[in-house]
């Protein structure tokens, strides 16, 4: 006998004591996957016999139960589960996580069980207690399907039992298997016309007229539809053809919509309101051989609610699909699919009023849907509404997958006047875009992100992240990334340097990188960029009114300009450079987003210089040469004072060593044309975040745009470094002496790819290699004194470097939340998560 067990269910053993329960699940599941009473006793009583912990037992696997079910693991419950009451439990539990309720059942003769009673050696039970078992075993067998067990599979023997064959198969919606690509299509609602223009616009032959319609892609592409291929248009016959024919001939898929259910049920005899189109569909079926709606019924009855494609990062359905749902099997799964969210009361125009489920979606997965018809297409926390109302004269519309790439056809004219205006539902969309976090919810913040898993913020950094947010943050809507922390190389074994090369390489090299970007590291303050086209985009895309063209600010969220008006003249100029790039036209895109240096140090910076930094230089200056002359003047009367003399005069020499550095940091800004930006990398563009793209890809993109405007954009020099090869990491060395010698920062030093991933997750992204003489600036101009360089040598970087990666993992994360049309609340957090770990106990000189 072959068993079929869906991937996600609850697998009840039923059976009298000694029927071979234990055995039969550990040859056919995993142990974690098996909840026993035995084990359960034992685990709350020490003693698995002992009958007198039953209830506090079953009350801890039920727990645990409901958390494997939770995240959509299977369960194996290994008890008697003869009394209805227990199952009932079990059924329940199943129903509340929508997973497939499966009794396996061990129906034995009762002097097979009294036999196997009797050669127990763990432990007897009398034989009364067997013939109970066995009695209620024949009744509860009667009950199991009536009590809702959607699969009942009965042993009549141990023979049978050994014999058995288990086969797990996934649950219906799973398709996780197929990777597409794939043409999402919205509403279609009759509109057969608009349905081939808009398959050939996509790249389908389109063949066979309306009476044998197929469409074919010749890149192996295939159409998904997403329901209600009926009512209120000109030729649902037409349409229901083609689609039935390319799902026949693998070319789609399909997925039910409610209209196309209301039909089903209309064609079974079923009684049934027609109105709303299906008067329609009824009419222009009747125009058809008899056979035919006998087929239609047939292919719409075996439509799966909803489908999860390409790994788990799609999830197509007619209505929608919430993440506690997706890939899972009920009614209450399939009628949210069908229907979205009610609350059960109707509108002015006698229509449900739905709740805006993907408000507040916070899945993983894309999910793609219609039913509703809105004017634009609109992505909204990783989902998007396609039905634009072609039947209602709007368009028809599909979702190019992978490619998130919109594609539509204008309806050839009205063929239905809507209930409800279409517009009725975008200001509820617009509003969840623009809402911000609860401060609840950024107290307690749990981040997932793709590239480092779930990062948590304490409360003591949120409420630090907090101050600085509420009191000198941009407008949150402008927060989309926050760059990261930098953690500098490791430590050199050269005596009298900090840092060098050549322990960024062999850091890479030990992970498995073959090739590395080295690029300057501009004397600058780090800035995030943000550039749109024109005003108007500002608004669109951003819902900033009267926010100009852009932004530039700090890695701490402020505001790099006071002056608004000098931020938008350097924003223009920026602009206008990518205009004469043709930046705009082959990134096709309206706004940017770059991460950039800018030139000089801000105005916080600079009090710095003047007050701290100048006044250590101006002071060490001011005494040293006294002290100097001092001693050479006690060494000239013959006094041993060599030592001390040397170690002053250095001293001095580092004094003016640190002067020189801290004023290659600032210069007066009278003017746009003092100012310099020097962006490196090209973060993001309307539907794409360039994290995919390696960094001589964003060099040369970005170089492109410098050289349109050389007198306020300074272009990063850069170089690629092969690691094996000694000449060009020798080169790179060289090049960094240079660039520090005079007068530079140094280099960083970043994998050729923007991501890479090592065994053990990512590595840093980036590593900076500080020079020796700016490093004076940050650990005081003697830091080169051999006692105080060999105290150096023993800083710790695992702080720093993990610190690094969870905020470059935010970062990315939540420019593909814009980018996806994420919420503001989603996209926020992962600002706010960045902002928050800066407050963690780390060395700031690193």
């Amino acid at each position: 006998m072959k068993i079929q067990i869906p991937a996600l269910s609850v697998v009840v053993l039923v059976g009298a004591s000694g029927a071979g329960k234990s055995t039969f699940a550990r040859k056919h599941f995993r142990p974690t996957e098996i909840l026993s009473s035995d084990a359960f006793r034992a685990w709350v009583g020490d003693d698995e016999t002992d009958q007198s912990v039953t209830n506090d037992a079953f009350e801890a696997l039920h727990f645990l139960m409901e958390k494997r079910l939770k995240i959509g693991r299977l369960c194996v419950v290994d008890a008697t589960n003869l009394h209805k009451d227990a199952r009932q439990h079990l059924l329940r539990i199943a129903r509340k996580f929508h997973a497939v309720p499966v009794a396996v059942v061990f129906d034995l003769p009762e002097k097979v069980l009294q036999a196997h009673n009797r050669k127990r050696t763990d432990r007897q039970l009398p034989a009364h207690v067997i013939h109970r078992h066995a009695r209620e075993m024949r009744r509860a067998v009667k009950e199991l399907k009536r009590e809702g067990f959607s699969h009942v599979w009965k042993f009549r023997s141990p023979e049978e039992a050994e014999a058995a064959e288990l086969e797990r198969v996934p649950l219906w919606p799973d398709k996780r298997l197929e990777t597409g690509p794939f043409d999402i299509v919205g509403d279609v609602h009759g509109c057969f016309d608009e349905l081939t223009e808009l398959l050939e616009k996509l790249g389908y032959r389109v063949e066979g007229g309306r009476e044998r319609p197929t469409a074919s892609h010749p890149e192996g592409r295939r159409a998904v539809f997403l329901g209600d291929l009926v009512d209120r248009g000109p030729d649902s016959p037409a349409v229901l053809r083609l689609v039935m024919n390319m799902v026949r001939d693998g070319q789609a898929y399909c997925v039910p919509g409610n209209h196309d259910v209301k039909l089903v049920r209309k064609l079974a005899g079923k009684n049934v309101q027609v109105r709303h189109g299906l008067e329609v569909t009824l009419a222009q079926l009747e125009q058809e051989p008899p056979e035919f709606a006998e087929e239609v019924r047939q292919f719409l009855v075996g439509l799966v609610s909803h489908l999860v494609l390409d790994g788990g990062k799609l999830v197509v359905a007619h209505a929608g699909m919430k993440e506690e749902y997706q890939g899972r099997a009920s009614v209450q799964v399939r009628d949210f699919a069908l229907y979205g969210e009610t609350t059960g009361e109707t509108d002015e125009y006698g229509l449900p009023v739905r709740l805006n489920w993907a408000a507040e979606y916070r899945g993983k997965a894309a999910v793609v849907y219609g039913h509703t018809p809105v004017p634009d297409a609109v992505w909204l926390n990783n989902t998007i509404n396609i039905d634009t109302g072609c039947v209602f004269g709007g368009r028809l519309t599909a979702l190019r997958w992978p490619e998130r790439e919109l594609v539509s056809v204008p309806a050839r004219r009205v063929y239905a006047e809507p209930v409800r205006p279409l517009k009725a539902e975008t200001d509820e969309a617009d509003e969840a875009m623009n809402r911000l976090p609860d401060v609840a919810e950024l107290l307690d913040l749990r981040v997932s992100t793709d590239l480092y898993g779930e990062i948590r913020v304490v409360r003591e950094q949120a409420a630090a992240a907090l101050e600085v947010m509420s009191r000198h943050a941009v407008d949150p809507r402008w927060l989309i990334y926050l760059p990261p922390t930098m953690s500098p190389v490791e430590t050199s074994r050269d005596p009298g340097w900090l840092e060098s090369p050549r322990e960024a390489f062999a850091y890479y090299r030990n992970r498995g990188v073959g090739q590395v970007v080295c690029e300057e590291k501009h004397m600058g303050s780090r800035a995030v960029v943000i550039v749109c086209r024109d005003e108007e985009v500002t608004k669109k895309r951003f819902g900033v009114e009267h926010g100009g063209i852009g932004i530039i600010y700090t890695r701490t969220g402020r505001r790099f300009f006071t002056d608004t008006k000098m931020e938008q003249a350097l924003l223009d100029r920026l602009r206008g450079a990518m205009e004469r790039a043709g930046f705009w036209e082959r990134m096709q895109t309206d706004w940017a987003c770059l991460d950039a240096e800018l030139m000089p140090w801000s105005a916080k910076a600079k009090e710095l210089i003047r007050s701290q930094y100048a006044a250590v230089g101006s002071a060490a200056r001011t005494a040293l040469p006294e002290v100097v002359s001092a001693l050479e003047q006690a060494q000239a009367s013959g006094r041993d004072v060599e030592e001390l003399l040397a170690r002053h005069r250095e001293r001095l020499d580092n004094a003016y060593r640190f002067t020189e550095v801290y004023g290659n940091y600032c210069w007066t800004v009278n003017k746009l044309s003092d100012l310099k930006l020097a962006p490196f990398h090209l973060l993001a563009t309307e539907g794409a975040v360039h994290t995919d793209k390696d960094h001589r890809w964003h060099m040369e993109t970005i170089h492109e745009i410098c050289r349109q405007d050389p007198e306020v954009l300074l272009p990063t020099e850069y170089r690629v470094v092969d690691l094996e090869d000694p000449e060009q990491t020798e080169a790179a060395s060289a090049w960094w002496h240079a660039l520090t010698e005079r007068g530079g920062e140094g280099m960083v030093v970043k994998p050729l790819g923007f991501v890479t991933m090592g065994e053990r997750g990512p590595v840093q992204p980036a590593v900076k290699v500080r020079g020796r003489e700016y490093l004076r600036l940050i650990y005081g101009p003697d830091y080169t004194v051999p006692e105080n360089m060999e105290r150096l040598k023993t800083r710790g970087l695992k702080k720093k470097r993990s610190l690094a990666l969870r905020e470059f993992a935010l970062g990315v994360e939540g420019l593909k939340r814009f980018v996806e049309g994420a919420s503001l609340r989603r996209v926020h957090e992962c600002a706010f998560a960045v902002l928050a770990l800066e407050s963690e106990p780390v060395d700031p000189r690193l």
